[in-house]
């Protein structure tokens, strides 16, 4: 076999024969696209060799599955050493785990950092005992629409990989239809920062044997948006031991908040997503020490609530009929209030809007009062009133005003205060009186 095929093998990326046979460098982003390569096609595959992505699409290894692979030479080690590839997806493969594993511990010889698998299928089952204490350098690995056997029951493969795992920093796991994952798997990953378990088939019952004590002790970022879940305490429950947590996303899941929930999220959470959950009130308890919130896309009518370490708050396309106190977040610094029933601005909370950096209330039924143009105006003027201004604030009532955007309606002191115009005027005029007579 050709050091070429080689290559091309080790790195998992052989496929069946097609229509499209070759690859497409793009010299001015490094990056290079390969379709349906073959043994016999291999040669194009050169031209990607000083691209930092490469892509790798369509096409079936099981061919593959019985070639024998031995120990590479010098010479290839160095070609491997040499080649300045970061990141390498695999796509639309069937990819037989028995050739996978003879061929992954051959990427310690090059600087790959991230390798992503989409739309692929993965069959049968490896021996992956040449990985025991092997060292490899990605960092990062994701696996988006795959197909594979459960998780449970490799137990023996995570051991085997545990020197690699024990020092990856991000896996995603995304649309694969995954019900549960395993305590034991969590354990392995001691150095993991960031994982995504999206748009799968997690429910409540699942969280806490995946994030059992010991495991993931390092998570920082948790994305479960596009899930089964449904209780906010048995969610709560689920992440509790995940004491470096900083950023959760529960987005997309139908949750329902128990009002007689005590648990306690993990005190180092910073940012929560509770966007698009359903909700028709606040949940409690909330973390403590949140800076970001997002419960946007809900059914919320009120919001009463106190976190002294916030400082972004989104609660647009929501029920809401006024302005949550602003007084109760101190350090907050932007509040979006989108597609709501608000109608109007109260003076004193205009005022305090005002210390804000970024200000969005577009999309809500205004009423232009003079009180109620007249403070979307001066938060405007100020700077404060963000995207959406002028053009998605405009006018729900009074009559003569309906339509109008909220920009163009006048606010003079004659219109809206008369009194202060005219009460001076009848003085001026009774002391001219006073003074002819």
């Amino acid at each position: 076999m050709s050091v070429a095929a080689l290559l091309l093998l080790l790195l998992g990326l052989l496929a069946a024969e097609g229509r499209r046979d070759r690859c497409f460098f793009n010299r001015t982003q490094e990056y290079c696209v390969c379709y349906n390569l073959s043994e016999e096609t291999a040669g194009s595959i050169i031209q990607c060799l000083p691209a930092t992505v490469v892509e790798f699409w369509g096409g079936d290894l099981e061919k593959y599955a019985a070639v024998p692979i031995g120990d590479l030479d010098s010479s290839v080690i160095d070609t491997l050493g040499s080649l300045i590839i970061q990141k390498i997806i695999i796509g639309n493969v069937l990819v037989p785990e028995i050739l996978l594993a003879r061929v992954l511990r051959f990427f310690s010889y090059t600087h790959v950092q991230e390798l992503a698998f989409d739309s692929c299928t993965f069959q049968g089952t490896g021996d992956w005992s040449d990985m025991d204490g092997q060292d490899l350098p990605i960092l990062s690995l994701s696996f988006h629409n795959v197909t594979s056997a459960p998780l449970t029951g490799h137990e023996q493969a995570f051991s085997s990989l545990s020197r690699w795992l024990e020092t990856l920093e991000r896996l995603a796991v995304t649309s694969s239809r995954v019900t549960s994952l395993p305590c034991a798997i969590g354990r392995v990953f001691r150095a993991l920062r960031s994982l995504s378990l999206a748009q799968n088939s997690l429910g409540d019952w699942s969280l806490s044997p995946a994030f059992c004590q010991g495991a993931f002790p390092q998570l920082q970022e948790l994305s479960l948006h596009h899930n089964s879940l449904s209780s906010y305490h048995s969610v709560c429950e689920g992440v509790q031991l995940l004491q470096e947590l900083r950023h959760l996303d529960l987005s997309h899941n139908k949750l329902m908040a128990d009002p007689s929930s005590s648990c306690r999220w993990p005190a180092s959470l910073r940012r929560f997503n509770l966007s698009s959950t359903g909700l028709d009130e606040v949940p409690a308890p909330l973390p403590p020490n949140l800076e970001v919130l997002d419960m946007s896309h809900n059914r919320l009518r009120a919001v009463d609530i106190s976190l002294s370490s916030l400082k972004k708050l989104f609660l647009n396309q929501n029920l809401l009929q006024a302005v949550p106190s602003i007084r109760n977040y101190p350090e907050l610094d932007t509040l979006h209030l989108d597609n709501n029933n608000i109608s109007e601005l109260p003076g004193g909370e205009v005022k305090l809007l005002g210390r804000l950096q970024d200000v969005a209330v577009a999309g809500n039924p205004f009423s232009c009062s003079c009180s109620g143009a007249g403070g979307l105006q001066a938060l405007a003027a100020g700077g404060h009133l963000g995207q959406g201004w002028p053009g998605a604030y405009r006018c729900r009532s009074p009559a003569e005003f309906r339509g109008w955007p909220v920009a163009q309606v006048p606010v003079s002191v004659l219109r809206c205060h008369p009194a202060a115009v005219v009460a001076p005027l009848c003085v001026a005029l009774a002391l001219l009186a006073v003074a002819g007579a």
